[in-house]
């Protein structure tokens, strides 16, 4: 018998047994589905977390931030100077392992106003030019304060889209798009001078929903204009566009002169920085640079251990290790299905063989050999496990679609070719190992025996 026989053979039993072998193969279909859905949401969360990754500055960005003293120097608590400028010179200085230092002065919920309308920015920020490669923003229009707007501390301003949309009207509220540049707007009764505004910041879904919407078919013109994709309220990681949608800036040493004098905890300007970010020159280097880093701070702090290092890689090992924990848990849910689809094939052989004992004492008696009984009932269980294999394939994707609907969020799952053809090489495999024991069972028969039973 060849392999034609054999496989056509195997197809007029399943067709036999429609329906109880569709409850055969609904473990596999099951089991090759969830396989590949999970991989497609898993894949999607992964792009979507490198994505937020690089919007951050990437795996070479270093903040800096102020911490409690350590417990064994709490008897020098009154000697802590917090964060400062003089630790931004010094490491200009003496830390020739990292680039583009930026130094950020930071005020909680103050208001910006204009023409009777108020906003509070989610990050109302004093900082250096270099702020704009260091969290990777983009002007779109007008252009970023310089380092002579910083020295003579100029009432200047660069807003976020979402602040424009808050002050001057959204894109779906007036149906153009407004360049604010050169507006007045008043920062806790300051005034001051829009001279730039950021791109629009989106999550790669928007992006893709965007352009779908562009893209798509011509229809009747809406009542209003269309809402600008992404500028809704903000879900998940997707919160972190919005912040940066919803950010002011100022030159560092407009902050320090026009907010913080005075906020001192002795009535006199406050110098303290919020935070300080720094670049790594290189990867492979960034244990050294952060020891160099931390040197030259203990030498400025006299000795005081009232900062911290917050860096990106760690959130890259995180992303890391969270993927291929979601990974793991779903290739064990999806292997358990997989397994309950294999004794569901073993059953429905071995019944099979059951039903076909006379048969086989026939075959056995013309001349059949062990080993093409054997490669019948195990090219059989095959062929249920490679339907179930396809079915599942097909039905994965209505799968995803499923569980995006249940649980939305900001990343598009992805279903790539590896995890279709993982899922697939399963569900062969779960049907050869499922037809062993039923193809030895059946081989091993007596031809006499065989045509004795009834």
């Amino acid at each position: 018998m060849n392999f034609r026989n054999a496989i056509t053979v195997g197809l007029k039993e399943i067709w036999a047994n429609k329906f109880r072998s569709f409850l055969t193969m609904l473990g596999i279909i099951l089991g090759v589905g969830s396989l590949v859905a999970q991989s497609a949401l898993v894949k999607g969360l992964e792009n979507g977390m490198k994505e937020t990754l690089i919007a951050i500055g990437g795996v070479q960005k270093v903040y800096i931030t102020a911490q409690e003293i350590p417990v064994w120097q709490k008897h020098r608590a009154g000697e802590s100077v917090g964060i400062r400028m003089n630790d931004v010179y010094a490491l200009q200085r003496s830390a020739p392992l990292i680039r583009l230092i930026t130094p950020e002065m930071r005020i909680q919920n103050n208001t910006i106003t204009r023409a009777g309308k108020a906003f509070n920015p989610w990050n109302f920020a004093g900082t250096w030019p270099s702020d704009l490669e260091m969290n990777q923003h983009v002007i779109e229009h007008g252009r970023m304060f310089n380092e002579e707007d910083d020295r003579l501390a100029r009432n200047v301003c660069v807003i976020g889209t979402g602040v424009r949309d808050a002050l001057f009207g959204s894109p779906e509220e007036i149906g153009r798009e407004i360049n604010p540049v050169g507006e007045f707007v008043n920062i806790s009764n300051q005034r001051f001078r829009i001279i730039g505004m950021f791109e629009h910041y989106q999550s790669a879904l928007d992006l893709k929903a965007r352009k779908a919407d562009k893209e798509g078919p011509e229809k009747p013109a809406p009542s209003g204009p269309k809402r600008r994709a992404g500028g809704g309220t903000p879900q998940g990681r997707g919160g972190y566009f919005e912040w940066k949608n919803k950010t002011v800036f100022i030159p560092l040493n407009t902050m320090w002169l026009r907010f913080r004098a005075g906020a001192g905890p002795d009535g006199t300007s406050d110098p303290r920085l919020s935070s300080l970010e720094f670049m790594v020159i290189d990867m492979d280097q960034m244990n050294h640079a952060l020891q160099q880093v931390k040197n030259v701070l203990m030498s400025t702090h006299n000795g005081i251990e009232d900062f911290s290092f917050n860096t990106n890689e760690n959130w890259s090992d995180n992303i890391a290790t969270a993927i291929r924990n979601a990974r793991l848990t779903g290739g064990i849910i999806a292997a358990i299905s997989l397994l309950v689809g294999g004794v569901g094939i073993m059953n429905i052989m071995l019944a099979s063989i059951t039903e076909r004992v006379r048969e086989i004492g026939v075959r056995k008696a013309v001349g059949a050999t062990f080993a093409h009984v054997f490669i019948q009932i195990l090219i059989e269980s095959v062929v249920i496990a490679i339907i179930g294999g396809v079915a599942g394939l097909l039905a994965s994707k209505g799968l995803v679609n499923i569980l995006s609907l249940l649980s939305p969020g900001d990343d598009t799952p992805v279903i790539t070719v590896t995890a279709m053809l993982l899922g697939f090489s399963f569900s062969v495999c779960v049907g050869v190992l499922a037809g062993l024991i039923p193809a030895f069972k059946a081989a091993r028969l007596h031809p006499i025996q065989a045509l004795r039973y009834e």
